[in-house]
């Protein structure tokens, strides 16, 4: 991986003592910045005071439920820089018997190291992704000087070999040429000119999938926000997709909203997942919040991943993707901290003139076009993880060379008659794995 230096770490939960045993022992003492939301933050200085290498950095949150929700790692080597976005927090159970994403970049070069053959302004065959340049808007967001040495260090690097786009939010009430800068009006942004559907391809008839582990308020009817203007950021393309019509797709005149999918866990996905009932417990949804919103129901899918063997290991990972009709290629994957909230993706107000978003999250897009390997290919082909699973060489698409791996298995598999959506703070009486029931006070 390289010889640390020093690193930040942003995320919403933080063990800060295990954490510092994450690190090879050699390295514990490195300069380590924090960066937290936790308003209130007696107890992160309390358990930062005995680590004089640990610095931390408060992100400000000034509209009311808003979190700092981010998971991203900056390490910094030797030899480079690295970046890794991920969806786990830095408390222990997050990574023993749950289902994360991880991207972990390419070890960045520092500028004076690269050859003017691999300048930032060539690549993926002169096409740039705007890694860089996005990451630098996001810590500038951040406000103050605390990140100053790290925003510094990015720019002395070439990032040019990532190949994502960053999709991420920020606090506050945007607007003008800001709103197209965070939460879905940036993925908005970025599909409407860089992601386009293979020749031929109906757009009502490509699916949007969601796949996530909370869920917010989302007003009492799917058009007030999930199937309006959610749903019309998750199925831009560019003017280019092949479609019926060669006109450019536009807020006013684009084509039929096609099937929205989303995947949740059930009550029984919980209840037989290795954690038990106790795997609820990061997978809020609240009884209340679930009660004005029973529409939602009618769009769940189980959690399922037998493919991959993590069935019962509980998502925690959020997924958001477009695929064909016959789920076997997909136009573009997003894995991000964002869960299925207004807070996290933003909500219009003011007649479409502001984007009011809560949290800071941070995710990664992957396109087809952006892959070194693309050759002119629109879409991945949907592959299994486990070489000898169940879909092992069946699920590649002809002529597809770029294989794209989900964290749960495709077709999706929707919620029986007798299943419910998982809400935490409801009584499940029905004994779990470990042979426990479910209380909440």
């Amino acid at each position: 991986m390289g010889d640390l230096v020093c690193s930040a770490q942003f995320n919403y939960l933080i063990d800060l003592p295990w954490l510092l045993q994450q690190y090879p022992p050699e390295k514990r003492k490195c300069p380590l910045l924090v960066v937290h939301g936790d308003q209130k933050d007696a107890n992160i200085r309390k358990a930062a005071a005995p680590y004089p290498n640990v610095t931390l950095f408060k992100a400000r949150l000034e509209i009311m439920f808003g979190t700092h929700h981010s998971k991203m790692m900056l390490l910094a080597y030797r030899e480079g820089l690295r970046v890794v976005i991920h969806t786990a927090n830095l408390i222990p159970k997050d990574w023993d018997q749950k289902t994360q994403g991880v991207w972990v970049s390419p070890l960045f070069p520092a500028k004076s190291s690269v050859t003017p053959s691999k300048s930032e302004t060539v690549v993926n065959g002169g096409k740039e992704t705007g890694f860089k340049q996005d990451l630098l808007e996001y810590l500038k967001a951040y406000g103050g000087r605390g990140l100053e040495e790290w925003k510094q260090r990015i720019s002395d690097h070439d990032l040019s070999a990532a190949r994502v786009r960053l999709i991420a939010s920020v606090p506050g009430a945007h607007t003008g040429g800001e709103m197209n800068k965070w939460g879905h009006l940036k993925l908005r942004k970025v599909l409407s000119t860089c992601s386009s559907l293979p020749c031929g391809a109906t757009p009502s008839d490509w699916p949007v999938i969601g796949q996530f582990s909370s869920v917010g308020s989302l007003g009492p009817a799917p058009s007030q926000w999930l199937t309006s203007e959610w749903l019309t950021s998750l199925s831009s393309s560019s003017s280019s997709s092949a479609s019926s019509s060669k006109k450019p797709r536009t807020l006013t005149t684009q084509h039929k909203m096609p099937p929205l999918k989303l995947i949740f866990p059930s009550v029984e996905n919980v209840r037989t997942s290795l954690e038990g009932y106790m795997a609820g417990g990061s997978i809020p949804y609240a009884a209340n919040t679930a009660a004005k919103q029973p529409y939602l129901r009618d769009f769940l899918h189980q959690w399922r991943a037998e493919e991959t063997g993590r069935t019962r290991a509980a998502p925690h990972v959020k997924t958001y993707m477009r695929v064909s009709p016959d789920q076997r290629e997909a136009a573009w994957i997003l894995i991000t901290s964002c869960n299925l909230s207004k807070a996290a993706w933003g909500a219009l107000e003011k007649k479409g003139s502001q984007l009011k978003i809560r949290s800071y999250e941070i995710g990664v897009l992957f396109l087809p076009s952006d892959q070194e390997t693309s050759a002119g290919h629109t879409s991945f082909s949907v592959a299994t993880m486990h070489p000898h699973g169940p879909g092992a060489g069946s699920s590649s698409v002809p002529g597809m060379g770029m294989r794209l791996v989900t964290p749960f298995d495709l077709p999706l598999t929707p919620y029986t008659r007798e299943d419910q959506p998982w809400v935490w703070n409801a009584r499940h009486m029905k004994p779990d794995s470990k042979g426990n029931v479910w209380t909440p006070p």
